[in-house]
């Protein structure tokens, strides 16, 4: 069986290029990795109520459910009867 043993291929860095050298990787790093993050929440909001809206809605007492109907027949009732302008 053999064994492979590795020899450093340049000479031993000194301590201050080895630090340089590790923050300089440490900040590229740090970049691209923030850089080209797959993940943009802007894209993944909610848009309109969900199901929760929906359920919390169909709970509301009778008395509640039939002023919103009436608020919602007087704006449709005021929409129809909107003026028009002529452009």
């Amino acid at each position: 069986m053999a064994t492979i043993i590795s020899a450093p291929l340049s000479r031993p860095a000194i301590k201050g290029e080895a630090t340089l050298l590790a923050e300089f990787r440490a900040f590229w790093h740090a970049f691209i990795v923030k850089a080209f993050n797959p993940y943009r929440p802007e894209l993944h909001y909610m848009r309109g109520p969900g199901p929760a809206c929906r359920a919390k809605q169909m709970a509301l007492s009778p008395a509640v459910r039939s002023m919103l109907a009436e608020i919602r027949t007087a704006k449709a009732h005021r929409q129809a009867h909107k003026p028009s302008h002529p452009a």
